[in-house]
C-alpha cells in the first residue's frame, strides 16, 4: 500500500511565536492512505519513474585523466588482489591435496618459458602493480592534504602516468 500523506500546516509567525502559547504551536497534520494492490503499486512507480530525466550517457563526455586513473587504480586492485589470491589458494589447495607444487616448481616452469613469454608475463604483472602502487601513494598524499587543487591532481596524475612508464619497464625488462 502506498500512502500518500496530505501535509496542511502554516508556519507561525515571529509575533506568534511571543504570544502564543504552546498549546496553541502545536499543529495537526492530516493524512490520507489511499488502498491500492500489488500491481497498482508497481503501474504508478513505472509512471513515475517514466517522468524522471534521463542522465547522458558517459559517451557524451570528454574522459578527464582524474576518472580516467580512478578507474584503473580500482581494476588494478581488484586484479592484483584476484591474483594474489588465486595463486594463495592454490599453494593452499596443492598442499591439501598432496599434489608438488611449490616456489621452486613455479619458477623452473617459468625459466621453461619462451624469453618473449617471460618479458610479456612481467610486463602484463609489472605495470598493473607498479601503476596501483604509485597511485596509491598519490591518494596518501591526498590523505595528508596536499596537492588537492585541480593543478595539483593533474600534476600528480601525470607523474604517476610518468613514474609507471619508467618503473614499469624497469621491472619488465631489466630487473632480474
Amino acid at each position: 500500500m502506498i500512502a500518500r500523506p496530505s501535509f496542511k500546516t502554516a508556519l507561525p509567525t515571529t509575533t506568534s511565536l511571543l504570544v502564543s502559547s504552546p498549546s496553541s504551536l502545536i499543529k495537526s497534520r492530516s493524512i490520507s492512505t489511499v488502498n491500492t494492490a500489488q500491481n497498482e503499486e508497481q503501474e504508478i512507480l513505472v509512471e513515475q519513474r517514466k517522468n524522471r530525466p534521463v542522465s547522458p550517457h558517459l559517451q557524451i563526455y570528454q574522459p578527464q585523466l582524474t576518472w580516467v586513473l580512478s578507474s584503473f587504480h580500482r581494476i588494478t586492485g581488484v586484479a592484483l588482489a584476484a591474483a594474489f589470491y588465486g595463486v594463495t589458494c592454490t599453494f593452499a589447495a596443492t598442499s591439501v591435496l598432496g599434489v608438488h607444487f611449490d616456489t621452486q616448481s613455479l619458477v623452473s616452469a617459468f625459466a621453461s618459458l619462451p624469453v618473449a613469454v617471460q618479458y610479456g608475463a612481467k610486463a602484463v604483472a609489472a605495470y598493473p602493480f607498479v601503476f596501483h602502487c604509485l597511485n596509491g601513494v598519490r591518494h596518501l598524499v591526498w590523505d595528508f592534504g596536499k596537492e588537492l587543487t585541480i593543478p595539483g591532481v593533474y600534476r600528480t596524475g601525470y607523474t604517476v602516468l610518468g613514474l609507471t612508464a619508467l618503473l614499469g619497464t624497469y621491472v619488465a625488462f631489466f630487473y632480474q
